[in-house]
């Protein structure tokens, strides 16, 4: 058993780290007054920067979710590791050599735990990238050629190759003293009837870092005629790979994304490779999964998205899982606080291919001729229609008119009410009557969902309580007191605005994530949002009065002075949590039903979409058992 580091040793190793340095690896830090840095908090999600760093005493804070201490516990919680590992790692960065009370030394192969697994994936990324150059390594050359990548930038990207054979990996890591326990919790090798046995085979492979550089997975292509499996393979989701929250290329990228406020999302590893080469440094890809919500987070921790002035660019092939994967961005595009946009290559071609076609600057001016998100998503519309009869016009105005309704910014609708007019071939009045209509009628849309950034948005609404004028905000929709879900929002604002130290920030947090059906609800709570690194300082309510729209205030001060619907008496605390975390745990509930759906209609043979669905809906399953706890 390994002895325990001395404490002087411990306390040298912190004195010499600039926490500023480690902490910068996930978050994108700045000036945030004298001797202080301030970021977006790596610990919960959050609109406006409430997380410091002051070098000068070696600590952090979180003044939205109260995260909090020094270099060390930085690494225990975003990293989930011992705090002897932390130690050595800090140690190895700076080259300092560690002592050890008992005769002990440092940790090795007693279990798997993250430091080895860590290790593991480094031999294993070295082993490839020397098998690369083998004779057998042929069919791998040959397709990075073919592709316009080289040795150099093979290498540049840690590109590797793995041998057709059954344990060549495992007996050359065991060699260096991994146990098989180890090895398989890596995701390095398989489990079956006969015995383990290497999970790629026969396959060139890209390794996968996490945003400090350290790698954590692989993608694996299939090269090979006699290979039936998948075209791609990645590491199955272990104690350090997590799929939905890695994005490959992000630690070559990281520098260049916070620096330029910019990122470009492809769809693959050599689409990375390709950007990058032809200068496109912001480029990073998913790991054989869609984009979602948790790489929206680190993209906005390391983008720095506090404000407007970001671009977040997508790539999407013009065939049909393209256009499902455009779908799927833009159903969360309002998640950002910076501008998204959508970058098509001519004729079709993604970067890589278009690289090799027409060379670098051809995939530069792909990127620089990118087109906003809204308008890309309703010329995709309005393209599935046949607009030379009068069905086919029409047809196309429905099918537009609720993502024009979904665009929260007044002057960015009225303007692409008029471009969906346009291009549909209708009249501006039909045009404006069609998305009013679809304000009205979206109950439950993306608009309603409300989610979004300070970056002007302000939400859309129904029933008018007062005289509508020209540019002026939307009319605002009367709460619906009748519809339980409504009801429901409309006291969760009034606990927010009302009991703000009762709920806590984290629960809080959480609540403000939750779609709300009433659009008015929506903007109401948007506006809390934006404010809940300070909800519990004097003034709440006059900084979420700040935020929103001046047609929205008497709603506002309507939340806060309204009675709530509790017993004389009572507990207002208890309340107040309980209130928030019935409306989590309905959105618990509909994410439930959402993967339930997803799981059933999953194929059997895809065992790891299966797993990943199951492992989510476990997920929830925990969360909505911590609720009741709590």
């Amino acid at each position: 058993m390994a002895g325990r580091i001395r404490q002087s040793d411990i306390d040298e190793v912190k004195s010499r780290t600039n926490i500023a340095d480690i902490i910068g690896d996930y978050v994108s830090l700045k000036t945030g007054g004298v001797g202080a840095l301030k970021g977006l908090c790596p610990f919960h999600d959050e609109k406006s920067p409430s997380f410091y760093v002051r070098p000068g005493v070696g600590r952090y804070h979180c003044f939205g979710c109260g995260e909090g201490g020094d270099v060390y516990e930085f690494l225990l919680k975003m990293d989930h590791v011992s705090f002897t590992d932390a130690v050595e790692r800090l140690a190895g960065r700076i080259g300092y050599q560690l002592h050890y009370e008992e005769g002990g030394g440092p940790t090795e192969g007693s279990g798997a735990n993250r430091a080895r697994l860590l290790a593991a994936n480094s031999a294993a990324e070295e082993f490839f990238r020397d098998r690369l150059t083998a004779p057998d390594a042929e069919p791998g050359r040959r397709f990075l050629g073919e592709r316009g990548f080289g040795a150099e930038a093979a290498a540049q990207f840690g590109v590797g190759f793995a041998p057709k054979s059954w344990d060549e990996l495992t007996t050359h890591l065991r060699g260096k003293g991994f146990t098989q326990d180890e090895l398989v919790a890596a995701g390095l090798v398989s489990q079956g009837d006969r015995g383990v046995y290497d999970r790629f085979r026969g396959r060139l492979v890209w390794p996968i870092r996490d945003v400090t550089g350290q790698t954590i997975g692989f993608g694996a292509r299939r090269l090979l005629d006699d290979d039936k499996g998948p075209k791609y393979l990645n590491t199955p989701e272990t104690a350090v790979y997590k799929k939905a929250q890695v994005l490959y290329g992000l630690d070559l990228a990281k520098r260049d994304i916070s620096r330029n406020d910019q990122v470009v999302v492809v769809e693959g590893y050599t689409d990375v490779m390709a950007c990058h080469l032809a200068g496109i440094t912001t480029a990073v890809a998913t790991c054989g999964t869609s984009f979602g919500v948790d790489h929206i987070k680190v993209i906005r921790r390391v983008m720095g998205d506090d404000t407007s002035q970001g671009s977040v660019i997508f790539t999407f092939d013009p065939d049909a899982a393209g256009q499902k994967a455009a779908a799927r961005a833009f159903g969360e595009e309002q998640r950002f606080s910076a501008q998204t946009y959508v970058a098509v290559g001519p004729d079709g071609l993604d970067p890589c291919d278009l690289r090799l076609a027409r060379g670098d600057d051809a995939v530069r001016r792909m990127i620089d001729a990118k087109k906003p998100m809204f308008e890309f998503m309703i010329r995709q519309v309005v393209e599935r229609f046949d607009l030379d009869s009068v069905e086919g016009r029409a047809g196309a105005l429905r099918a537009g008119a609720p993502i024009v309704a979904t665009i929260r910014d007044p002057a960015s609708q009225n303007g692409y009410t008029r471009e969906l007019a346009r291009l549909s071939g209708a009249d501006l009045q039909d045009a404006l009557r069609a998305v009013r209509s679809a304000q009205h009628g979206s109950r439950g849309s993306r608009s309603d969902d409300g989610r979004g950034g300070p970056s002007g948005r302000s939400a859309d609404g129904g029933r008018s309580e007062g005289p509508a004028t020209e540019g002026a905000v939307a009319p605002i929709r009367a709460a619906d007191l009748t519809d339980p879900t409504q009801r429901t929002e409309r006291e969760c604002l009034m606990v927010l605005l009302q009991l703000p130290e009762e709920v806590g920030a984290e629960r809080a947090a959480r609540a403000v994530q939750v779609p709300f059906q009433n659009p008015t609800h929506a903007v109401v709570r948007d506006a809390i949002a934006t404010q809940l690194a300070t909800m519990t300082a004097p003034g709440w309510v006059d900084r979420v009065l700040a935020e929103v729209p001046a047609a929205y205030a008497p709603t506002v001060n309507g939340l806060a002075v309204a009675t709530l619907p509790q017993a004389a008496g009572g507990d207002a605390g208890r309340y107040a949590r309980s209130i928030l975390d019935g409306l989590i745990d309905r959105d618990l509930l509909r994410e439930k039903a959402e993967l339930t759906s997803r799981l059933a209609r999953t194929d059997a043979q895809e065992a790891e979409l299966r797993r990943s669905l199951q492992l989510a809906l476990s997920s929830i399953d925990q969360e909505r058992m911590r609720l009741r706890a709590e």
